[in-house]
């Protein structure tokens, strides 16, 4: 066993951890003019993780924010069982990948390829459930390794009955309740990046053809036994949709007696920034329990829960470390002061995408919390990319549309810290844009001991599948 792994396994077992360099940070250091400590890193632990992975621009994890949102998780409130499943799409990295594993936490996979990604990781075939938008040509094959599948519409129902015709194989249902949440949207209906509920979604079986016999008739067609039914509204996480989708979700179970869980999906937003509000897991399971224990008197079913995050197990527990390369000034009404660092939408693409706001924290180049200081300015931050939309201090909500930031004075060739950048940063990027490598990451113990879990790429590595051809 290898000396991360070691570890891994004595971090799941263990509660007796030297005093931690990495702790809680208190929301005054966050609201200092120049903090001292970002979400987890201190200059000291931030320049350590930059000596461990060899330069900057890298990945770096927190073992004991993974361990705080896997808890949280574990503990959502549930009638007759819960099975977590981690959302791997949000990131992938089969250390992370093992540790959640570790602790009980099953995988939720968005394509065929990562379903065999988690399988290289270790996670058994019947811990992994297939919800995805290209059913995969081999899919009976995963199938039949003890993979769960959710067919995501109905001509994915009608392949998997072909294929399984007349053997009772067990499958999922995913259903499209009508309404979704997401994002910045405050429509149910309308289209937002971050909703995949209601008819602007493609995602999931429109629940009028499972209400109206159409999805039935092709399970009875084949022989098919559903014994699970599935439902993702989008990253809104409002309490009130959420509850009310849960409640339609059990609706769809009694259309087909062979149901045994329902899984509620994930999309639980985390709040990165002051006024952003992190999702209250046990204010939105309660409920939820009581429709379980209702639906039990009146089925006679005792259905098992399942939840899928991903947001909310890895996002403040992953930031991007990197480097301030250039400083740029521009003057008149409309000038600003520009830090270029060494990263940016090649590793953290979601403030070019959504428009998403990160906390952001600079630090010495030395890594001595003495050498902070007190002065502030306001500048705007960019990333390294030939690319205007390369903006990591966007206006909330709005990726064209750039916005000044109050941080700690600095000069080229000091710490930037972007916390908040766990989830869909590193396993949803522009990676080799510019032709920039994939960067590496780095997972911090509780003890500030760092561990690279992946290496940098090499620029031999991008284009190593290239063909020369004479033309």
């Amino acid at each position: 066993m290898s000396r991360l792994f070691a570890f891994l396994a004595f971090c799941s077992t263990t509660s007796a951890f030297a005093p931690s360099m990495t702790g809680n940070t208190r929301s005054s250091d966050l609201c200092m003019a120049n903090p001292t400590k970002s979400v987890f890193l201190t200059p000291e632990t931030a320049k350590a993780c930059i000596e461990c992975a060899g330069g900057t621009p890298l990945y770096a994890y927190s073992l004991e924010k993974l361990e705080e949102s896997a808890n949280a998780c574990l503990a959502f409130p549930n009638a007759y069982g819960l099975t977590v499943r981690y959302a791997m799409k949000a990131c992938p990295n089969s250390s992370i990948l093992k540790y959640f594993s570790s602790k009980g936490i099953h995988i939720d996979a968005s394509s065929g390829y990562e379903v065999r990604r988690a399988m290289a990781a270790g996670i058994p075939a019947e811990h992994i459930s297939l919800s995805t938008q290209e059913l995969p040509a081999d899919f009976a094959d995963l199938v039949d390794l003890g993979v769960k599948l959710n067919a995501c519409s109905v001509s994915q129902l009608e392949r998997f009955g072909k294929h399984y015709a007349g053997s009772g194989a067990k499958v999922g249902v995913r259903v499209n309740p009508g309404v979704g949440s997401g994002g910045f949207s405050k429509s149910t209906t309308s289209f937002s990046k971050t909703n995949v509920g209601g008819p602007s979604s493609s995602f999931g079986i429109w629940h009028e053809l499972v209400t109206d016999g159409t999805v039935p008739a092709i399970v009875e067609k084949y022989g098919l036994s559903v014994e699970r039914i599935h439902t993702h509204i989008g990253s809104g996480s409002d309490p009130e949709i959420w509850q009310q989708v849960a409640t339609k979700s059990l609706s769809f179970c009694k259309l087909f007696p062979d149901v045994t869980a329902l899984n509620l999906g994930g999309g639980y937003k985390v709040g990165r920034v002051e006024g952003e509000t992190t999702t209250d897991l046990q204010l939105i399971g309660k409920p939820v329990v009581e429709a379980f224990r209702q639906f039990a008197q009146e089925e006679g079913r005792e259905l098992k829960l399942e939840i899928e995050p991903g947001t909310f197990l890895v996002a403040m527990a992953g930031a991007l470390v990197s480097t301030i390369q250039d400083k740029v000034i521009t003057t008149g009404d409309d000038g600003h002061t520009f830090l270029k660092l060494d990263a940016g939408m090649t590793d953290v693409l979601r403030p070019s995408l959504y428009g998403a706001v990160h906390p952001i924290t600079l630090f010495p180049a030395s890594g001595n919390t003495g050498d902070v200081g007190d002065e502030t300015e306001s500048v705007v931050v960019v990333g390294h990319c030939c690319e205007s939309g390369d903006l990591m201090t966007p206006k909330p909500g709005e990726p064209e549309d750039l916005a000044e930031r109050a941080l700690r004075k600095a000069t080229i060739g000091d710490i930037c810290v972007m916390d908040g950048s766990g989830a869909y940063c590193s396993g949803m990027s522009t990676k080799n844009y510019n032709s920039f490598p994939e960067a590496p990451e780095v997972l911090v113990g509780k003890n500030g001991e760092t561990f690279l879990i992946r290496k940098r790429q090499s620029l031999e590595q991008i284009y190593a599948n290239e063909i020369a051809v004479e033309v």
